[in-house]
């Protein structure tokens, strides 16, 4: 079966940990051993059919990963080629240096990163010429490392110049409110935001705080470690790609994303939410209806990063369900969540784009996530990640109006300037978010409509357009 192909980069610690996980899940869901080969029969029909989006079949009939895994430091590497996944992946899609970026974006960006840079675009070239219809890449990184952020921002404009046409769709681990692996996240944080500001078509931010919070609250981990939290971020970005990999009545490309969720191109930040999380000892006590699901995902407990949808508005909502979904559930639950009060900017009206993926949630065994039938998956492009922003940039300030710790990033080759610049370059992108939730005044909205009507050439025309648009909106609430 026809497919596109799509490259997944995992740079850094963090990328490389959340790729294992990802991989390990992609292997459950499409019945793919350890070693690359099929074992599974009891599969559903269809799991085998998208192999070619993530997967390359060899000629003695292995499937390895489209990925380019990529350490400035050896140790995480290392385990995998030592672990039990040593030969799904090809060895030269493991890339590790020999010194670390040490929490420094100058290191991973202008000094350690560069002796790399050249060996991680040959691999991902090779992968790419393997390719029938290359779609784009997926990166999985962390923002507040120095391999993440430094070399991360490094290879994404590099890859912007030479493949700018196909969609680079971001993963990121972003500082939490609270917990904090490095002084110095949001220098890394700031610079990276402003390096890959142009360059990425759509970023998912994930915080680990909020992940922590799933664990204890929701899954019952007395001590969630970090492959706990990754495989709660496995099952989310497998529901992101479900349509991409299995059949549905609506599945949604990759190009979709974007085309529903991105209203401006500096406003590519979407709020991920998931549900259901069922600890293996409640699931027996729970229900899971359509409804539910969808009332589920606009709750904050089930939100991936921290920050109140409350303080701002909606501007558009993608909705990716999972499992034997009747399409007339799926319309009536968006209805009654449209009549609730929940916010939405008066510039959009219609809101949701909806997709049906008829494929049910898988999870890894041991992950403390029991197995459901039905699961859903909410992107939604909210004006509150702006508080985000504003967390980050408020410890920026803190540290910048004194200098600290710059001399680490300035004897790099930094210079000063490249702080100021990418803190103005945050300040107004916290603008625009708070220009997207403003209202439109009555005047504008007037002279909108009678500019509309009064430019149309022929009443058959303005009866055409019209007739598109609300065909249009309606037959995206009505395949929903």
């Amino acid at each position: 079966m026809f497919s596109r192909e799509v490259v997944s980069v995992h740079v850094g610690q963090a990328g490389v940990q959340i790729g294992n996980a990802c991989w390990e899940l992609y292997g459950v869901e499409h019945g793919v051993s350890p070693d690359g080969f099929l074992t599974a029969d009891d599969l559903p029909c269809n799991a085998h059919d998208f192999f070619g989006t993530f997967y390359q079949e060899t000629t003695t009939g292995r499937f390895i990963p489209r990925a380019v895994l990529v350490d400035l430091e050896p140790s995480v590497i290392d385990e995998i080629r030592n672990n039990q996944y040593k030969e799904l992946f090809r060895p030269s899609s493991l890339i590790s240096g020999k010194e670390d970026a040490a929490n420094n974006y100058g290191r991973g960006f202008y000094t350690i990163g560069k002796e790399m840079e050249s060996v991680v675009l040959d691999s991902l070239r090779k992968q790419i010429e393997m390719c029938a219809s290359f779609a784009g890449f997926f990166i999985f990184h962390s923002m507040g490392g120095g391999t993440g952020s430094g070399l991360t921002t490094l290879l994404m404009q590099k890859l912007a110049a030479e493949y700018g046409k196909k969609h680079k769709l971001e993963f990121v681990i972003y500082p939490c409110p609270r917990l904090s692996t490095a002084v110095v996240e949001p220098y890394n944080a700031v610079l990276m935001s402003h390096g890959t500001m142009e360059h990425s078509d759509c970023a998912f931010l994930v915080d680990n705080e909020a992940l922590y919070d799933i664990c204890t609250r929701q899954l019952d981990m007395e001590r969630p470690t970090y492959v706990s939290l990754n495989r709660i971020f496995g099952q989310v970005i497998s529901a992101l790609t479900a349509s991409m990999r299995f059949d549905g009545s609506i599945n949604v490309d990759l190009s979709e994303f974007q085309t529903n969720l991105v209203p401006y191109p500096r406003i590519h930040f979407p709020l991920v939410t998931y549900a259901p999380f069922h600890s293996v000892n409640k699931a027996t006590h729970e229900k899971v209806t359509v409804t539910q699901l969808t009332r589920l995902c606009f709750e904050r407990s089930n939100q991936m990063l921290r920050c109140d949808p409350s303080r701002g508005k909606y501007m558009a909502c993608c909705m990716l369900y999972r499992g034997l979904i009747q399409v007339k559930e799926v319309n009536s639950s968006i209805q009654i969540i449209k009549n609730s009060k929940i916010p939405f900017v008066d510039w959009c009206p219609t809101g949701f784009k909806i997709g049906v993926n008829y494929q049910p949630p898988t999870c890894v065994p041991g992950s403390g996530l029991s197995k459901v039938n039905l699961s859903l998956c909410a992107i939604c492009n909210s004006t509150s990640i702006a508080e985000v922003w504003s967390r980050v940039n408020y410890k920026f300030d803190l540290m910048f109006a004194k200098r600290a710790y710059a001399h680490w990033y300035l004897g790099e080759g930094m210079d000063e300037q490249e702080f100021v610049d990418a803190r103005e370059n945050l300040a107004s992108l916290e603008k625009d978010y708070e220009e997207c939730g403003r209202d439109t005044p009555k005047e504008a909205e007037a002279e909108e409509e009678s500019t509309a009507y009064t430019t149309t050439a022929t009443p058959e025309s303005v009866t055409d357009g019209g007739t598109t648009e609300v065909t249009a909106t309606e037959g995206t609430e009505a395949a929903a």
